[in-house]
């Protein structure tokens, strides 16, 4: 059933409440990546090496996976504008406390409760925004949301960064409290107010499950972003073993990428909104080609970087399903919109494990770019099938 606007109305622009919701995007993207780089930082000052430090972000991914379907069905009765309240209260109090994190275990459980609220704001947040355009705008509008999340790889994931080096670690955790903080403010003033919709519940949001159409959308997501998220883990490592690039390079590239999942979200969502199924399989076929070029890029700091940017486009995949789950849901479009985020933090498990299972193999750090490419070419698979069924149960 597509999806239908919402009879929510505000005397804000659209574009202000967009903004908002970015602004929260940009928050979660900054906390989400800046912890890996401030790693090294607070695993010497918690006293704990650097697998063990690790640790610390797999908690937030779970985080993500059991809080996106777990609160999104709980507040089910919510209107939507107090429940992004609440979701990014408990993001920016949860950030904050990370802060003050006294030690190695307190730091591990404050992680799993920052992520607890990142997939349903994103599903929320993303039904907000459909609701505030023409249906022939949607997932424009669900792109500019998640500006906010890829800008943070660009700005706010090196500024962490640098606080981190400069003033101590904390200060990174409490640059995201502050954006989380001014989310609140901007959400209060300018979002929408909506009543829960008629017959919302817990029950209700739960029969998105038994769609198929959901399941195979996921595992699009689950299985072909896992590509992008096997190469982007291990490229600091290629850029230094096999491009040997300078260290100051690293950084730079690594925003290239941001770059590239920039100008994703700004031109993908475009042709989305005339061919969502089919934008979504040429995502798909173009991160498994960009995945190959990967492979022979690398030994060259220009033909890298330009391939680091294309590979980054591919990630506009997440903003393409994010309207196609929403449409397949039917009256279940909470959680379907919030288990994208869980799907795709499935991904960034799943890439980065093969990815380390075929160079520990010794197939050498460029390995990452054929693994890359199959996890995409899989998403494509499962895209055909849903495709085939769709035409199917049509027919």
């Amino acid at each position: 059933m597509p999806l239908l606007r919402s009879s929510s109305s505000s005397s804000s622009p659209p574009a202000l409440v967009i903004f908002a919701l970015a602004i929260g995007a940009f928050a979660i993207g900054t906390t989400e990546f800046a912890t890996m780089s401030l790693l090294p930082y607070f695993a010497k000052d918690l006293g704990i090496d650097a697998p063990t430090a690790g640790h610390v972000i797999s908690a937030y991914a779970l985080g993500v996976v059991v809080g996106a379907p777990l609160l999104t069905v709980v507040a089910a009765r919510m209107a939507r504008r107090t429940l992004l309240l609440w979701l990014m209260a408990m993001f920016t109090v949860f950030n904050g406390l990370c802060a003050f994190a006294p030690n190695y275990q307190w730091m591990l459980a404050l992680r799993f409760l920052s992520g607890l609220p990142h997939g349903a704001y994103f599903g929320i947040g993303a039904l907000v925004v459909v609701s505030l355009v023409p249906l022939s705008k949607r997932t424009q509008a669900v792109g500019r949301m998640f500006l906010g999340l890829t800008v943070a790889t660009i700005i706010g994931v090196p500024f962490a960064n640098w606080l981190g080096h400069v003033v101590g670690w904390r200060w990174g955790f409490g640059l995201v409290a502050l954006a989380g903080g001014l989310t609140i403010v901007m959400l209060a003033r300018l979002a929408p107010y909506a009543p829960p919709e008629p017959g919302a519940s817990p029950l209700k949001e739960l029969g998105a499950l038994k769609h198929a159409q959901v399941w195979l959308t996921l595992g699009v997501g689950a299985v072909g972003f896992g590509g992008m998220f096997c190469i982007y883990t291990y490229l600091a490592d290629t850029l230094l073993e096999v491009t040997r690039a300078s260290p100051t390079m690293v950084a730079v590239v690594l925003g290239i990428f941001g770059l590239g999942l920039t100008a994703g979200n700004l031109i993908v969502p475009w042709f989305a909104d005339r061919a969502q199924l089919k934008t979504a399989g040429g995502l798909l076929l173009w991160s498994a080609a960009t995945a190959l070029l990967f492979i022979v890029s690398a030994g060259n700091i220009w033909t890298l970087s330009l391939n680091v940017f294309l590979i980054g486009m591919g990630g506009a995949l997440g903003t393409v399903l994010q309207t196609r789950l929403m449409d397949v849901a039917q009256d279940a479009q909470g959680l379907a919109a919030a288990l994208n985020h869980s799907a795709f933090n499935f991904a960034n498990a799943l890439g980065p494990l093969l990815g380390g299972m075929a160079i520990a193999a010794g197939y050498g750090w460029t390995s990452t770019g054929w693994v890359a490419s199959l996890l995409a070419l899989g998403g494509f698979f499962l895209l055909l099938v849903s495709v085939a069924l769709e035409k199917s149960r049509k027919r």
